[in-house]
């Protein structure tokens, strides 16, 4: 059972990858695959969160360089989708994302959709106030207890999303808490989204594909996780997630591993920084049904 306490603040792993993303503009040198420090603003960690051994710069680097890739594809992938019409936008485990206050020209012009337990989500609510942002109509917290059962695509739609319209949904460091079961439900309901939606998923690979050199690291997280009473469940080999998206509907999806991520934000930098090989992306497109399908139906 979830204590009062815990449901009323935000997630640690939420503030981690918060401070994380600080943490890349303040201690690695430009050009920054991604800036945010509005998220450090949300956290107001206690001084001296810098000296944190899970903030340290050196030992983080490649963790908090996939934390900003995968920021950069989903927000790259937010604007082209935004650019052809699409205008609702939704987050899953939203924790302590800034999108809707670092760009409030773009996300104003959608619906924006955060879905995240109602305890952090009224904390945040609480610090978006305090911070003079508060909460525009366009952006739609989505409270949903997920250790209740409680449906996040009900709450969606109770929320005002027109499952009539094209979406992007994402999905960043939730998959390694869910079950596989959990996961490919997840899938299948992208996959029952309007054509032309969009879904961007992180997943963590399985430790003997993880390079020789970050298996300690990754130790050391499952072991905190663990401690954390957020264990690490779920790991993916790449075809094992292609294939989950392909059973769920998905015809258009595609591997981004973290090697492309390298060449695609990080290439000729000359602190050496390059994603973590512990982590990679899913992006799937729902498509249009076959007309000779159709026609023959």
């Amino acid at each position: 059972m979830t204590n009062g306490l815990r449901t009323a603040e935000p997630d640690s792993t939420a503030v981690r990858v918060a401070l994380w993303r600080a943490v890349h503009v303040q201690a690695d040198p430009p050009p920054h695959v991604f800036e945010d420090e509005l998220g450090l603003r949300l956290a107001a960690p206690a001084d001296g969160w810098p000296r944190r051994p899970d903030m340290d710069p050196s030992t983080t680097r490649r963790t908090r360089a996939s934390i900003v890739a995968r920021a950069r594809v989903i927000e790259d992938l937010v604007v082209e989708q935004a650019g052809l019409g699409v205008d609702q936008y939704v987050i899953l485990g939203a924790g302590l994302d800034t999108f809707a206050q670092r760009r409030p020209q773009l996300a104003a012009g959608m619906r924006v959709f955060e879905v995240d337990r109602p305890g952090p989500q009224e904390w945040k609510r609480r610090r978006l106030t305090e911070l003079g942002f508060g909460v525009p109509p366009w952006l739609r917290f989505v409270p949903v207890d997920f250790e209740a059962g409680e449906s996040w695509w009900q709450g969606l739609v109770g929320a005002g999303f027109d499952a009539g319209r094209p979406a992007v949904v994402a999905s960043a460091g939730v998959v390694m808490y869910l079950t596989r079961d959990a996961t490919a439900a997840t899938l299948r309901q992208v996959a029952a989204l309007a054509p032309g939606s969009t879904l961007a998923m992180s997943f963590m690979l399985p430790l003997e594909l993880v390079e020789p050199a970050e298996r300690p690291v990754r130790e050391a997280t499952e072991r905190a996780a663990r401690a954390a009473g957020t264990p690490f469940i779920s790991f993916f080999v790449p075809e094992e997630m292609l294939a989950l998206a392909r059973d769920a509907g998905l015809s258009g999806a595609r591997h981004v591993s973290a090697a492309s991520l390298a060449r695609r934000y990080f290439a000729g930098r000359s602190d050496g920084l390059v994603p973590s090989s512990a982590e990679e992306l899913l992006v799937a497109v729902t498509q249009e049904p076959d007309p000779e399908a159709r026609a023959s139906a």
